[in-house]
């Protein structure tokens, strides 16, 4: 798998699918603890958006999968996030894609979106209203600190009950648990400039995702921004066949440039 130096040097793993046909490449960014494998490809995300002809690349965010694991909260912030995904579109030498990313990812995409013109349009999944409020995670749901102490306990009882699908998710996958806490200590409290994203946008939500609550209120705060709601909660949505249906259907479309 290629790796690349992101902007302070940190060495990061991506991988590339090429495509035959004439869209725009993608680019795909997971979420918190999962990675390209988890979240992309044994979901049939992948899948769907290759027999659709489309470039397909994705990036192991720093903590993650293949990528370098530092254990220091202050490499962690969306803002580096967000860079490491702008330094991928450099070391690839592309001056359009679009974006694609799945809860952390979502926010990340959202990040970047609003900072590099080279994104043309951008799909995110995973989050709702909690971008609105919180500028991130739905605090209402998870707090930060509790997805911390959930992946750094010891004893397995002493997990808090809301951190509990993250520190299975982080075993599942053989993640760095260390790293991942680090993750989530460093994630945005604050509002999120959306007025500042004007790219054709959809937002994808599960029915039962209760970190994608009141997705309509995050499509209401992007300029045109569609919303279509998908069968499933957090970690199910993203396997459901109509996710990855509306998401092809809408890359596909002849979005201006």
């Amino acid at each position: 798998m290629p790796t690349f130096a992101s902007f302070d040097g940190l060495r990061l793993n991506y991988t590339v699918w090429e495509g035959e046909g004439a869209h725009r490449p993608v680019l795909l960014q997971h979420g918190f603890a999962a990675d390209t494998n988890a979240n992309w490809i044994s979901t049939g995300v992948v899948a769907a958006l290759r027999s659709a002809g489309f470039t397909v690349i994705s990036l192991d965010a720093r903590g993650h999968g293949r990528s370098e694991k530092p254990h220091d909260e202050s490499r962690y912030t969306e803002d580096s996030m967000a860079r490491d995904v702008s330094a991928l579109l450099d070391e690839l030498g592309l001056d359009e894609v679009s974006m694609v990313g799945y809860s952390m990812g979502a926010i990340i995409a959202l990040t970047v979106t609003a900072a590099d013109k080279r994104i043309r349009c951008l799909a995110t999944g995973g989050v709702g209203s909690g971008i609105v409020d919180f500028g991130g995670v739905d605090l209402r749901v998870v707090k930060p600190a509790d997805i911390a102490s959930a992946l750094l306990a010891e004893d397995p009882a002493l997990v808090p009950p809301s951190g509990v699908p993250f520190r299975l998710l982080a075993d599942a996958v053989g993640g760095d648990r260390r790293a991942l806490a680090a993750v989530a200590l460093a994630s945005r409290e604050g509002r999120m400039d959306l007025s500042s994203i004007g790219v054709p946008t959809l937002i994808l939500a599960g029915e039962q995702d209760q970190l994608a609550a009141e997705p309509e209120r995050l499509a209401a705060a992007i300029a045109g921004a569609r919303l279509v709601r998908i069968p499933g909660d957090h970690m199910t949505a993203v396997m459901s066949p109509a996710f990855a249906e509306a998401l092809v259907s809408f890359l596909a479309a002849p979005h201006p440039r």
